[in-house]
């Protein structure tokens, strides 16, 4: 049992919820191949590395419990301009996020008026990620999970407190083109 602990230990992610690739998925997939390449730092390095998540995130998290109707979920999204919000629990960890696209996926199957936040977030794994983490560390993830939103997390106690987009990277990466 102790080797169990030690090896999953061992595995994790020191900046994230998610276990290290131990096993890589299928290595025909061309994305987990491009997301998990070393990037080329021999002439000038990435823009990213040098920067933390706390710099580019969106500090103060919009949250619900699970068991919130997706409706309201919406509601949220459409009131303060977002496309996600994350899912809490009773301790105010984050469990999961709710993606604009859960919400369409939900309405397209006529579900949206009786699905909960914990139902539309049971197929994804939550991806949180250390306000200490590298940019570029954060970047991997979201392009490895396909996921467009990391739930931003205070290391010392892991409550939320921010979210990082793929839209904020993007947003990054042209400012700085246009300096």
């Amino acid at each position: 049992m102790a080797s169990r602990a030690l090896r999953e230990a061992e595995t994790r992610d020191p900046y994230s919820s998610q276990p290290r690739d131990v096993d890589p998925p299928d290595a025909g997939r061309q994305l987990y191949e491009e997301s998990t390449a070393m990037p080329d730092r021999s002439s000038h390095g990435s823009q990213l590395e040098h920067l933390r998540v706390r710099d580019c995130m969106h500090a103060g998290v919009l949250t619900c419990s699970a068991d919130t109707p997706l409706v309201e979920v919406a509601g949220i999204m459409t009131k303060h301009r977002v496309h996600a919000v994350a899912v809490i629990d009773d301790t105010r960890r984050p469990i999961g996020v709710v993606a604009a696209l859960d919400v369409v996926a939900a309405a397209i199957r006529d579900e949206h008026e009786r699905v909960t936040a914990r139902v539309a977030t049971a197929t994804e794994p939550l991806i949180t990620i250390s306000t200490d983490a590298p940019l570029d560390h954060a970047a991997r993830l979201m392009t490895r999970h396909r996921v467009h939103h990391l739930v931003v997390v205070d290391p010392a106690d892991g409550h939320p407190v921010g979210v990082l987009s793929t839209l904020d990277i993007t947003v990054l990466v042209a400012e700085n083109r246009e300096r």
